[in-house]
């Protein structure tokens, strides 16, 4: 039996229908009464884990969930050891700097040395800055990044955008874009290698049904 961990949150619903093509249900987590964390598919071939979205490629790197899907934000800023097997095209969002609309920067070049950057994505925002060779401060922040500019503990923020209306709504503007990300199915590099439970097979099926919808 395979162990496939899920993202809470806004991948979940996507992911749980890209399963359900290749027949594996795990639908019982679209179920609002559901409590559960663990739940098994009806025919007994693989169960899944609803973890947070940053602890999915923990549970694949250590061999917990042998697949795994989560956005490629959370493995660039993470690092985690684990093989990034095919971009399933949901969930598509970017990480960028964005100030408030009445500052006077339009460019991240044109932000003040030794400046402060408020971001949840440390690592990336730090390579980011560090490629500019632009010398600042982040500061972590895992709640509403919006404020750390609206408040002035910050110049700018680095952090996921998908729509925009957050930043619109809170008085931002984005002025760069880092990259951008998509949900990526993830594999336990052994268990992937060593085809444990019949991983390969699965994987092909997933990329056959996301080349078909091309």
């Amino acid at each position: 039996m395979i162990t496939v961990a899920l993202p809470k949150g806004a991948l979940l619903a996507d992911s749980i229908r890209l399963l359900q093509s290749i027949g594996l249900d795990f639908t019982a987590f679209l179920d609002s009464a559901n409590r559960q964390l663990q739940v098994q598919d009806p025919s007994g071939t693989a169960k899944a884990l609803l973890v947070r979205a940053q602890d999915v490629p923990v549970y694949v790197e250590y061999g917990q969930a042998q697949l795994g899907i989560v956005g490629y934000d959370v493995l660039r800023e993470k690092k985690p050891q684990v093989a990034h097997l095919v971009d399933l095209r949901f969930g598509l969002c970017r990480l960028s700097v964005a100030v408030k609309a009445s500052s006077p920067y339009r460019s991240a070049l044109e932000l003040p040395p030794h400046g402060r950057v408020a971001s949840k994505f440390v690592h990336c925002a730090r390579e980011y800055f560090h490629s500019l060779d632009l010398p600042v401060e982040i500061v972590p922040l895992y709640g509403s990044v919006e404020l750390g500019p609206i408040t002035g503990m910050s110049e700018a923020i680095v952090d996921l955008v998908s729509t925009g209306r957050t930043l619109q709504e809170n008085g931002l503007i984005e002025i760069e874009t880092l990259f951008e990300s998509t949900a990526r199915l993830i594999a336990h590099p052994l268990s992937y290698r060593l085809n444990m439970g019949d991983l390969h097979n699965w994987v092909e099926k997933v990329r056959s049904q996301i080349l078909s919808s091309v």
